[in-house]
């Protein structure tokens, strides 16, 4: 069984997260919220910490750490704590590098890997989600159909993260539409590649600073070497389960935030003479909400914990996401409970959380670990 307790290593690599969280990305939330924008000079300062280029191998640039998703489930947790939209935006690249160093062919390795290891954050970026009802990964719309050695792609994705300046994307589609996710490929397109055009930034309810925009693909024809993993492929069900144990790890990130901010907040409001931390109602739901938020990172824990055995966890990721989807909803709107009408106004920050975390019952593969 899967041990509770972190390593040395990863201590430390959680504790280097929660610093730059609280240190950096905190004090700019609600300012990044306000412009919807993120500023340049933060996406840097948290690529030099090397969270994603680290486990690049060193024949491609990296240091050559060795992938590890519990420890990713730990890092992504306190990057969203700070702030999810930047979190997202500064996870981004590993949407498209991770696949390829897990799965991608020795030449996309060689071709790709390097610009992860750049000292600058590289314009890349995957494409997931689609605009359609009832969204279900195991039945993309967008579709690939076989032409000669290659491959024409026609559909549509949104939701689509910092893919306004990405000059290269992963974009996941159904061979010949069949259903399935064995029938998933991700494939390599390149930004101008005729028939791709990428639309305006998406105006969402919550992650306004990220840049989100929609991808339209019609009739666009790549080679065979721009299928991730060549003639092989890939595995999409795994990739998915990486996805959606960072998206986890991500809501309760989210949650503690909101959390936390609600049990200060309690302590220091008086009413009728005393702390409204005082009033069971209050305390019992901050109590339940934190008993909620441990059982989301367990569940996220384990199937982490899976996916570095090497062991199937395509059951453990779905549920962890399905219970941390209406967690981070109940305990971000708790939040905005407790401190009344200050809850609904901007000077506090939990409506902004209440609006990111009410994203997580539609995100799918926008994050990775």
């Amino acid at each position: 069984m899967f041990s509770l307790e972190p390593s040395e290593e990863q201590k430390m690599i959680q504790e280097t997260a929660h610093s730059f969280a609280a240190e950096q990305m905190r004090s700019l939330a609600r300012e990044c919220d306000e412009k919807g924008t993120i500023p340049e000079e933060l996406l840097a300062s948290a690529w030099e910490l090397g969270l994603v280029s680290a486990v690049v191998p060193e024949d491609y640039g990296g240091t050559g750490m060795e992938r590890n998703a519990v420890t990713g489930t730990l890092v992504v947790e306190e990057l969203a704590w700070g702030d999810l939209s930047c979190a997202m935006a500064m996870m981004a690249p590993a949407l498209f590098a991770y696949p390829i160093l897990t799965m991608g062919s020795d030449e996309q390795k060689k071709q790709f890997l390097p610009l992860v290891c750049d000292a600058r954050p590289p314009k890349v970026t995957a494409a997931v989600m689609e605009p359609v009802m009832n969204f279900d990964l195991s039945t993309l719309a967008c579709t690939a159909r076989k032409k000669g050695s290659g491959y024409v792609l026609s559909g549509k994705k949104c939701l689509v993260p910092m893919a306004s300046t990405a000059e290269t994307f992963l974009i996941y589609a159904a061979i010949d539409g069949k259903r399935g996710y064995e029938n998933v490929c991700g494939f390599v397109v390149q930004r101008g590649q005729h028939g791709l055009s990428v639309g305006e930034r998406e105006k969402n309810m919550g992650l306004a600073s990220l840049d989100t925009v929609a991808l339209e693909l019609s009739d666009v024809q790549v080679g065979g070497n721009a299928v991730l993993g060549g003639d092989k492929g890939c595995d999409f069900a795994r990739l998915m389960s990486y996805s959606r144990v960072a998206l986890c790890a991500m809501a309760v990130g989210v949650a503690r935030a909101a959390n936390e901010y609600a049990r200060d907040y309690a302590k220091e409001r008086i009413a009728f003479g005393e702390p409204i931390a005082h009033k069971q109602a209050i305390s019992f739901m901050i109590a339940e909400g934190y008993i909620e938020i441990e059982s989301a990172r367990l569940l996220a824990m384990e199937a982490a914990w899976r996916l570095d055995a090497g062991l199937d966890a395509f059951k453990e990721a779905y549920l962890a996401k399905l219970f941390a989807d209406q967690m981070v909803v109940r305990i971000t709107d708790d939040a905005v409970q407790t401190l009344g009408g200050h809850g609904y106004i901007r000077e506090h920050p939990v409506e902004m959380w209440l609006r990111n975390g009410r994203g997580f019952t539609t995100f799918e593969g926008m994050a990775m670990v």
